[in-house]
């Protein structure tokens, strides 16, 4: 009955074996739906890096769904030979799934068996003369070298994951080491707030989490005490496995060590973590100061608009909390509303819909925010405390975030520019931001992240609306024919270009098909954007 908050914030690679070309791709909710899940990884640099590696070993594809289906040709990743190009090509199943295969093995840390593999392999097909192919094994054997640095653990030999618990009052630290062939792999941190629970049902508690999301488990989890409910946990890692395990709590010897160091590396984690926390609140006590707020802002909410001449245009909400992105409640909208390029009416709607929304709703996402900041200055904050006064809304400070003014040029040629300014409300002259400080620093972080969301969020629904062809419009033309298609005559120009009797030949097109595609094209007067 312990409960631990885990795992939500965290990245996984998501592999399905189910589909006919398998693909890893990102998520923060893993499920039991069958696909294989490799992670967490505590950040998306951890992540990436993992990704680049397997871009630059395995042939695996990138591409999305949409772009796989769609595709007439094969893309750059494989003429840099970083793809096989299943898309398009008559590409042998069983080959490529040996591609993910050895991605899997590199993501399960199983490096010095996969290293091994691919040394036969080259040295066959360079005795067999398909030196090609050997020099190919060759730079996936260098591409896994070079990403392996891994730390050495004096001692330690085999395949483990080590625990270390540190606590203080409620504030909990997890650690937990992965040493895979004597070689500390990485060494994950989780902190908790958990009361009321001892230290045995804590570690079994976060062993049954962390290894019931797809976790790969090693033959051995070290713990630093007994377990009370270890044979019914080793039963159930066991089964999830396929193969034994065995939870130990050693008392001395090489593999006690192994506990001694998780444990100082969860003291140490402990630390950090709680100077972080500190260094955060001196952010918000400052900023609170600094801005003459009515309360600390714990809960911050950005708001920034995005379109191009009123095109798609996209309103973005971002929340901070404790100084922190919570990336799970960001928000997007699409302007309904507004006609042209009205900035104001657009922040208008953005803000109304979103508390609003709070206000109707016990939704815990949908809780008001301590502090509002739009993008923008004087007019976009008028529109704030509007909206506010119009939804009978109290106690939300507001305040409006402008970006640096351009002043003229230096007598040194150098560009002149002011400070990023704050604007409140009923202040005439705005609060500069001094850059380096604490403030400057997160007001900052949170605009940026409110206008890459919008843009993002822009840019997507514009391609989206550019990129649709005639194809689209015709009724009885899916992927699989839209893909035939393009095939077959190399681009949406082609399709275009081709008579009527040309596209009736192409087989699963009929006569009456055929005509409606040929009409189509005719009625936008062009082929449109390939896509």
């Amino acid at each position: 009955n312990v409960a631990l908050k885990f795992g939500s914030g965290h990245l996984y690679l998501r592999l399905d074996l189910r589909s006919q070309w398998p693909k890893f791709t990102v998520t923060r909710f893993p499920k039991r739906d069958g696909a294989r899940y490799f992670g967490p990884y505590l950040s998306g640099g951890d992540m990436r890096a993992m990704l680049r590696v397997i871009e630059r070993a395995f042939l695996v594809r990138t591409c999305d769904d949409r772009d796989f289906r769609n595709r007439a040709r094969p893309c750059l990743q494989y003429q840099i030979k970083r793809c096989a190009g299943p898309c398009v090509l008559p590409i042998n199943r069983s080959h490529y799934l040996d591609e993910v295969e050895g991605a899997t093995r590199f993501l399960e840390g199983r490096h010095p068996e996969l290293l091994d593999e691919l040394n036969q392999k080259m040295m066959m097909a360079a005795e067999e003369l398909e030196y090609e192919r050997a020099a190919r094994y060759r730079d996936q054997i260098q591409a896994i070298e070079r990403s392996l640095q891994p730390q050495e653990v004096a001692g330690a030999s085999g395949d483990h994951d080590v625990l270390g618990l540190y606590r203080q009052d409620a504030a909990t630290q997890i650690v937990m080491m992965e040493i895979r062939s004597g070689a500390l792999l990485r060494s994950r941190p989780f902190s908790f707030d958990e009361q009321g629970a001892d230290d045995r049902a804590l570690i079994e508690t976060f062993i049954h989490m962390y290894y019931e999301e797809g976790t790969p488990i090693p033959r051995e989890i070290i713990v630093p005490i007994p377990l009370e409910h270890n044979e019914a946990l080793t039963e159930r890692l066991a089964e999830l496995r396929g193969g034994a395990v065995k939870i130990l709590s050693p008392t001395r010897g090489r593999s006690r060590r192994l506990i001694d160091m998780a444990q100082q590396n969860a003291e140490h984690a402990f630390f950090q973590a709680q100077q972080a926390l500190r260094s955060r609140e001196e952010a918000l006590l400052k900023l609170k100061r600094l801005l003459r707020l009515t309360q600390l802002p714990r809960r911050m909410e950005c708001f920034d608009i995005s379109t191009f001449h009123g095109e798609a245009p996209i309103a973005s909400t971002v929340v901070f909390e404790d100084g922190l992105p919570r990336k799970r409640k960001y928000r997007t909208r699409k302007i309904q509303t507004v006609e042209g390029t009205d900035d104001f009416a657009m922040m208008r709607e953005a803000i109304t819909r979103r508390l609003r929304n709070a206000l109707e709703t016990d939704h815990g996402d949908e809780e008001l925010p301590q502090l509002l900041i739009v993008d923008g200055g004087k007019g976009q904050l008028a529109v704030a405390v509007s909206v506010l006064g119009d939804l009978g809304i109290d106690g939300i400070d507001v305040i409006g975030l402008a970006k640096s003014r351009f002043l003229g040029e230096e007598e040194d040629g150098q560009l002149k520019r002011s400070a990023e300014r704050v604007f409140l409300p009923g202040v005439k002259a705005p609060i500069p931001l001094r850059p380096g400080t604490a403030p400057y620093r997160l007001l900052t972080q949170i605009r940026d992240e409110a206008h890459r969301v919008a843009i993002s969020a822009h840019r997507k629904r514009r391609s989206r609306n550019r990129l649709r062809s005639p194809l689209d419009e015709v009724k009885g033309v899916g992927p699989k024919r839209r893909k035939l298609l393009l095939k077959t005559f190399g681009s949406l120009r082609g399709v275009y270009e081709a008579s009527q009797r040309d596209l009736a030949a192409v087989p699963g097109v009929s006569d009456d098909l055929a005509a409606k595609i040929y009409q189509a094209f005719r009625e936008v007067g062009g082929g449109g954007s390939e896509t």
